[in-house]
């Protein structure tokens, strides 16, 4: 599948420079940023281009770098969690629809919730896989599950980016366990192309002390929460405390060890099967003849109509239009989709 990405940059309030990616077309679909993130070498990656390519399939995904990584400025005073919101927000200032829906994976769960909670006007719905609401430092109850937090950090201080196979390791095994060689190839290779060492572990640091779950309460924005049984990252157990805690939400358990899924695992098809389904989008895509023909949104309904069967006046009563008007869009709809009559539609539309 061809995947074409257009690459922009925004200032944040503080004048941070944030590189932010879209590709597809159709309802926005943003996603809050990550920890390990860079816009352009994403789109070679064989764990992150499976994700660009199911996202942007029907929507158009927008994802962003967090300050200190990728493309984004990389050497900045302030990596606050404070910051972090703020570049979120600048980026949603970018994006002209008055709503999309809000992707939160990881670290960016936490982002998502405060951004929905602050301008649930703009979130028609909220996605969350794998995210947490309570840092490892915030949620440690013990002096060992501290110090575990606390040795993290102190690691990446140490050995992120080393040519040490044992470093690397250690790290790709937190988040793709179960990845295949390549795929962990490619892990290593995105540490060290996103952040530099003190930038990473800052940036963990002050994850650890992220706490939203009390503001996750207030939510009112449909929400989807999914999260890996085996996460090896986050454990389980916080996707749980999040549902419980955002009223209505859906909550999907899925048969994974890694944090980041994987094209290849059986959780792949079951989280974006609950996502199609969730956004609406259950449906099957459209026959490539539709999707070519450049239908306008009011004439890929009009074509829905005629797939359902229904005649001019039906269609009028059904969009309070005149038959008059209908007969003239369908004329102009069998132009584009060159055929000549209302069962060649009909046919080229229910096609797969």
């Amino acid at each position: 599948m061809k995947l074409d990405q257009t690459i922009r940059f925004c200032s944040s309030a503080d004048g941070t420079r944030i590189a932010l990616a879209s590709c597809g077309k159709g309802q926005v679909l943003l996603r809050a940023a990550h920890w390990l993130s860079h816009v352009d070498y994403d789109l070679q990656s064989p764990v992150w281009r499976p994700w660009l390519q199911a996202l942007s399939a029907r929507n158009r995904f927008v994802r962003y770098d967090p300050r200190g990584c990728g493309l984004s400025d990389r050497y900045v005073a302030d990596l606050s969690v404070d910051a972090w919101h703020a570049d979120l927000e600048a980026v949603a200032e970018t994006i002209e629809e008055p709503q999309f829906v809000l992707l939160g994976l990881s670290q960016g769960g936490a982002l998502a919730i405060a951004y929905a909670a602050r301008h649930p006007e703009r979130v028609s719905r909220l996605v969350l896989l794998n995210a947490y609401g309570q840092g490892a430092r915030v949620r440690a109850q013990t002096d060992a599950e501290r110090l575990e937090a606390e040795t993290l950090v102190n690691f990446i201080r140490v050995g992120w980016g080393r040519d040490n196979p044992a470093f690397a390791q250690f790290f790709t095994n937190l988040f793709i366990p179960d990845g295949t060689p390549e795929q962990h190839r490619w892990w290593g290779d995105l540490e060290r192309l996103t952040a530099a060492g003190d930038v990473a572990a800052q940036l963990l640091w002050n994850m650890q002390g992220i706490d939203v779950l009390e503001l996750a309460a207030t939510l009112r924005v449909p929400t989807l929460i999914a999260h890996s049984r085996g996460d090896m990252r986050v454990p389980f157990d916080q996707g749980c405390k999040l549902a419980a805690a955002i009223p209505g939400a859906r909550f999907v358990p899925l048969e994974s060890k890694n944090h980041v899924l994987l094209p290849d695992e059986p959780a792949w098809p079951v989280f974006l099967s609950e996502l199609a389904t969730f956004l609406g989008q259950d449906r099957p895509m459209r026959p490539l003849a539709v999707r070519e023909a450049g239908l306008t949104p009011v004439e890929a309904a009009l074509l829905d109509l005629v797939a359902e069967g229904l005649d001019n006046r039906e269609i009028a009563e059904r969009l309070g239009k005149s038959v008059k008007t209908v007969r003239n869009q369908l004329s102009v709809l069998f132009g584009k989709l060159d055929v000549h009559s209302r069962s060649q539609a009909i046919v080229i539309a229910l096609s797969r």
